[in-house]
């Protein structure tokens, strides 16, 4: 796909507003670990047999109140 440049008008006049607007959407941001966290997390995970997602999910529902204090 080559770059195009920008045209100076578009024409939205046969758009529909809100067309992709969804109200319930949630957004998955991303969270970026230390080499040594992301292989701590990675490792209880293989152990578990559970994807590193659940085990993030579980310290931090099980460290809650000390997140919280931290925050």
């Amino acid at each position: 796909m080559k770059d195009r440049p920008m045209k100076k008008e578009y024409d939205f006049s046969g758009c529909e507003r809100g067309r992709f607007y969804r109200p319930n959407a949630r957004m998955h941001l991303p969270v970026y670990l230390t080499t040594e966290n992301r292989e701590f997390v990675e490792a209880i995970a293989v152990r578990k047999k559970a994807d590193a997602t659940s085990v993030v999910n579980e310290l931090l529902s099980n460290d809650r109140s000390l997140a919280k204090v931290l925050g």
